[in-house]
């Protein structure tokens, strides 16, 4: 697993308090993750989520994972975890104005420590979050505890590929994603099962590629002005974070990251 000490929690909640969590919501949407309302409904179709069932959201940022099952699967409740207070806030703003205040709960904390309750939840989801938590093993042992046995861990993340990262390339691309650790998806699987889980799937979904090349095309292309709005009208910036992005769609292209899928079941007690 990489890791890379410099980048903080505050770090962290500074991208997503400002222009640089704006900017990526402006090219990825309100989901933020790799292939929106399609990547959704393909996780939540594998690993089964049912009406009237309660999950928590780990790292659910402004919440867009909980108002998409609240209102594509009819679950009962969701519960969301984020540590920025920016995210919260605007989720709890989200999901009142989608009527769903009554349903979604945000809890200001550290996914490696929510603060609820143990083994009360049917599922615990994550999509392309959890690449923002420095301590892994914290993370899916807290997932666990949280569901009942027989519950349901459905996440995907970026991960590094089968071609792996250099010590040059990983540096890089974790400073920029402001990723202070970076799995493998034997990384995941490893630890899910340590954690008394049964792992059903954890694989490549093959829609890293096309979508960086997607992201890269509309602010070359449609989307200049409204990102250049964003960050102050700094063009020096945006060729910068334009060659950050072409060094990830690089990385993607070579299979050196990609965004994994993985369903996981906690072993009955």
């Amino acid at each position: 697993m990489r890791s890379l000490d410099s980048i903080q929690s505050s770090d962290i909640q500074t991208v997503y308090s400002g222009a640089e969590g704006k900017l990526w919501e402006l090219l990825m949407g309100e989901q933020i993750h790799i292939g929106g309302l399609t990547s959704s409904m393909h996780l939540a179709e594998k690993a089964q989520i049912k009406p009237q069932t309660t999950g928590v959201d780990l790292c659910c940022c402004s919440g867009a994972g909980m108002r998409f099952l609240l209102r594509f699967r009819d679950v009962d409740r969701m519960h969301g975890v984020d540590m920025t207070s920016a995210m919260i806030d605007l989720g709890k703003q989200r999901c009142a104005d989608e009527g769903y205040a009554d349903r979604a709960t945000f809890i200001l904390a550290k996914a490696i420590d929510t603060g609820l309750p143990d083994g009360q939840f049917d599922f615990v989801w994550g999509e392309d979050a959890w690449c923002y938590v420095d301590d892994k093993p914290s993370l899916i042992k807290e997932a666990t505890r949280l569901i009942k046995p027989g519950g349901t861990i459905a996440f995907t993340d970026w991960c590094e590929g089968p071609a792996g990262l250099s010590d040059e390339q990983a540096q890089r691309f974790l400073a920029f994603m402001k990723f202070p650790s970076f799995a493998t998806c034997d990384d995941y699987r490893h630890l899910l099962e340590a954690n008394n889980c049964d792992v059903l799937e954890a694989d490549d979904t093959g829609q890293f590629p096309p979508h960086v090349d997607l992201y890269i095309d509309m602010v070359s292309k449609q989307l200049t002005y409204d990102a250049l709005k964003i960050i102050g009208f700094d063009q020096s910036l945006l060729q910068q974070i334009a060659g950050e992005l072409g060094f990830v769609r690089t990385l993607a292209h070579e299979k050196r990251i990609i965004q994994a899928r993985f369903i996981a079941h906690k072993r009955e007690a």
